[in-house]
C-alpha cells in the first residue's frame, strides 16, 4: 500500500461483528434478574449514539452505569471478541499485517479490550486511539478518562487533528461518529461498512457503501487475498430457502437477495442478468432461455433433491456448476411415505373428514394393518432404499423395481419389470427422478395392472402419474386410495389457488409438495448446498456437482490456482501446459477430470502470472470458462 494512503478503521461493529459493550453487558449482567431489559437498554442507547440522535458522551455515561462491570471481566470480553472479528477482516489478515504502519484504529470503544484484539492482526499499539476505563481500588469500572478527546462529541475528528496524519485518509466505519471525520474535512473518503450493521443515517452520508473490507481493497486497487471481492458476487435465493442458508451466504460476504416465491421464465430472464449464484427449490425452472440471459452465473444451488427443473446440458455448455442436496431430506420423505401408507390402509383420511362433519362411523370395513402386506417401491435410490428398510422393520414384505441395478437391502426382493411389481403388491410407492422419460410412467395401462383394492403413493414428481387415469381408478374402486404430494402443475406461491382433478376424491390424501418440508430437512439442505457452492468458488472443488466432473481438491497453500473449463476435446490439457511453459510458469499440482461433454482442469502454480498468460489460457480453442483463485 502506498505510504501516502492511511486507513482509519472503527472497532465496534466494523473490526468486530458486535458492539463490545453489548457483549460486556452479557458478561457483567449474567446473574442480574433484570438482565434482558438492561441489555436491551444498552443496545438502544448504543444505536442512538451511533446514529447521532443522542450525544456520544451521554450514551457512554448511560451505558457504563447500567453495565456495572469490573476489570476481571475484561479478559472474558477479550476472549469473546476474538471469536467475533468480522469475516472480511479475518480473510484479509495478511493485508492488515503487511500494511500495519498505515492502519489506525480510532474508536469510541476502550483500549483495554481493543489492543489485544487488533494486535493479533499486526496493528501496532501506538496506532490505536480509544477511550480508557477508570477503575476503583476493587477493580470496578467507575468512569472513563474524561480528558480523552474520544469521550467527547466529534472526538474522532479531534483525535486525527492531534496525531496530524499526512497523506490521503480513508475512513472505514459503521457509525455517525465515523462520518464526522469526513464532515470535518479530515478525510478523503468515508466508507460506510455494512457487513455487520447498516444504519440509514450513516449510509446516506457515505462516499461508498462497503459490504466488506474486500470491497474497499478492490475499488482502491490494493492487493488482496482474493481476485474478486465476495461482496460483488450477487446471490439470488428464491422459494423461501431456509434462513440458515441465507445467513451462511451472507456470512461468506456475498450480496444476497431473497425472494419468497418462484419466478416465471420472463421474470427470471430479467432478474438473472447480474446474478453470480442462484438458489432455487422445485418450482423455479432454469431454462435455456433463462441461461442465455445469465451472463455472470457461476453456480446454481437446487435446495432439494431433484434437478429436472434445471437445463443441465446448457449449464455445462456455459460452465455453470449445479449442486443439489441428494441426501438431506431423505428421512423426511420416507417418514411421510410410511405415514401415508398407514393412513390409506386404515382409511383415516375419510374418517377424520366425517368426524369433523359430526358423523360417527366406527367400523373396521376397509381397514387393514400394513404388517404382512406387500409394498412395491418404484425407484430404489436413496429414498426408496431407506423406505425399504423402515417398511421391513414394520413387518411389510418389500419388493422393488429400478431401471438401474441396485443392491437389495435387508430382505427386499428385486422384480424384473414394473408390470410385475404393480401386479404383485398391495401398496405402491413412487420414488423415481424427474427425467422426461418418466412422464406418465404410471398411466391408465399401468394402473390397470395394479391389484384391485391397492393403494398408490406419489412423493416423486408430478408428471410421473397420469392424473385423469388415477381419478378414474379411485372413482371406479379399482384403487382403494391414493396419496399425492406432487402435481403436474403447482402454484408458484401460497397465494395462488390449487386446482386438481383429485380434489374431493374418497380416501385421497393431497399435500402441497411437502415431502421434504420438515425443519430438520430444510436446515440440512440449507447447510449442505451453500457449503458445496462456497467450496466450489473458494477452492474449485466440484465434488457432489450433478453436471460437472467431480474433483476433490487439496487445500490451496502458497500457490495460485487456475481453473479451466472446456469442451471435452483432445489436446486441451497439452495446450494449457504449453501456454504455462511459454510463460515459464511452473506447475506444482494439476488435476483433470472429464465427463461426456466437458473437461475440468485445475492447475496450481508457484509464481505470479502475467495478464498475457491468462489471456492466452482464455483463448485456447474449446474454452468455456476460466477463472483464477489466489
Amino acid at each position: 500500500m502506498p505510504q501516502t494512503k492511511k486507513f482509519i478503521i472503527d472497532f465496534d461493529s466494523t473490526f468486530t461483528q458486535v458492539e463490545a459493550l453489548d457483549i460486556l453487558g452479557e458478561i457483567s449482567l449474567e446473574n442480574d434478574p433484570h438482565k434482558s431489559s438492561k441489555l436491551q437498554a444498552i443496545k438502544d442507547i448504543t444505536d442512538k449514539g451511533m446514529e447521532g440522535s443522542v450525544t456520544f458522551r451521554d450514551s457512554l455515561i448511560q451505558r457504563l452505569e447500567i453495565l456495572n462491570a469490573s476489570k476481571n471481566q475484561i479478559q472474558d470480553l477479550i476472549n469473546a471478541l476474538k471469536l467475533k472479528v468480522s469475516k472480511s477482516f479475518e480473510r484479509n489478515k495478511e493485508f492488515l499485517q503487511d500494511n500495519a504502519e498505515d492502519i489506525f484504529i480510532i474508536s469510541n470503544g476502550f483500549k483495554d479490550f481493543i489492543i489485544p484484539i487488533v494486535g493479533d492482526y499486526g496493528i501496532k499499539e501506538e496506532n490505536v486511539f480509544a477511550n480508557e476505563f477508570v477503575y476503583d481500588d476493587a477493580g470496578n469500572i467507575i468512569d472513563f478518562n474524561r480528558e480523552n478527546p474520544l469521550s467527547l462529541n466529534n472526538g474522532k475528528a479531534e483525535t486525527i487533528k492531534r496525531i496530524n496524519l499526512e497523506g490521503d485518509i480513508y475512513v472505514i466505519g459503521d457509525g455517525y461518529t465515523d462520518y464526522e471525520i469526513k464532515a470535518s474535512g479530515l478525510a478523503n473518503k468515508f466508507y460506510a461498512f455494512t457487513e455487520n450493521v447498516s444504519r440509514p443515517k450513516v449510509t446516506s452520508q457515505a462516499d461508498h457503501i462497503a459490504p466488506s473490507l474486500d470491497e474497499i481493497l478492490y475499488i482502491n486497487n490494493l492487493n488482496t487475498k482474493f481476485s474478486y471481492p465476495k461482496s460483488r458476487i450477487k446471490v439470488l435465493l428464491l422459494e423461501n430457502v431456509h434462513q440458515i442458508g441465507v445467513d451462511l451466504l451472507k456470512e461468506e460476504g456475498y450480496d444476497v437477495e431473497v425472494i419468497s416465491s418462484a419466478m416465471s421464465e420472463e421474470e427470471l430472464c430479467e432478474k438473472i442478468k447480474n446474478v453470480s449464484i442462484i438458489g432455487i427449490r422445485s418450482k423455479t425452472n432454469i431454462t435455456k432461455k433463462v441461461l442465455e440471459n445469465a451472463n455472470r452465473l457461476i453456480a446454481i444451488g437446487a435446495f432439494c433433491i431433484g434437478t429436472n427443473q434445471i437445463d443441465l446440458e446448457t449449464c455445462q455448455e456455459k460452465g455453470i456448476a449445479v449442486f443439489n442436496a441428494p441426501f438431506s431430506n431423505t428421512r423426511s420423505v420416507v417418514e411421510m411415505a410410511i405415514a401415508e401408507l398407514i393412513f390409506l390402509m386404515r382409511n383415516f383420511a375419510d374418517k377424520t373428514v366425517s368426524m369433523h362433519q359430526g358423523k360417527w362411523d366406527k367400523s373396521a370395513s376397509g381397514s387393514f394393518e400394513v404388517r404382512g402386506k406387500k409394498l412395491g417401491i418404484v425407484g430404489y435410490g436413496n429414498i426408496g432404499a431407506q423406505l425399504s428398510v423402515l417398511a421391513e422393520n414394520m413387518g411389510m414384505n418389500v419388493f422393488y423395481y429400478d431401471v438401474i441395478e441396485r443392491l437389495a437391502l435387508g430382505n427386499a426382493t428385486k422384480l424384473n419389470s414394473l408390470e410385475e411389481l404393480l401386479s404383485t403388491c398391495d401398496m405402491i410407492s413412487l420414488h423415481v427422478d424427474g427425467r422426461k422419460s418418466n412422464k406418465n410412467l404410471i398411466d391408465q395401462k399401468m394402473i390397470s395392472k395394479m391389484k384391485k383394492g391397492a393403494i398408490l403413493v406419489n412423493l416423486s414428481r408430478g408428471h410421473v402419474v397420469e392424473i385423469s387415469a388415477l381419478k378414474e381408478a379411485i372413482l371406479s374402486g379399482h384403487l382403494a386410495g391414493c396419496a399425492v404430494d406432487v402435481f403436474p402443475e403447482e402454484p408458484k406461491n401460497n397465494s395462488e389457488p390449487f386446482v386438481s382433478e383429485l380434489i374431493g376424491l374418497p380416501n385421497t390424501i393431497l399435500t402441497p409438495h411437502i415431502g421434504g418440508s420438515t425443519l430438520e430437512a430444510q436446515e440440512n439442505i440449507a447447510r449442505f448446498v451453500p457449503g458445496k457452492i462456497m467450496e466450489y468458488i473458494n477452492t474449485g472443488n466440484t465434488y457432489n456437482s450433478v453436471n460437472f466432473p467431480n474433483i476433490q481438491l487439496p487445500f490451496l497453500q502458497n500457490a495460485h490456482r487456475l481453473i479451466h473449463i472446456h469442451m471435452n476435446e483432445p489436446g486441451v490439457l497439452a495446450k494449457i501446459n504449453q501456454v504455462l511453459a511459454n510463460y515459464e510458469i511452473n506447475i506444482v499440482g494439476q488435476y483433470l477430470k472429464t465427463n461426456e461433454k466437458i473437461g475440468y482442469v485445475i492447475t496450481d502454480i508457484d509464481k505470479a502470472y502475467s495478464p498475457d498468460a491468462i489471456d492466452a489460457l482464455k483463448t485456447i480453442p474449446g474454452t468455456i470458462r476460466f477463472r483464477t483463485l489466489y
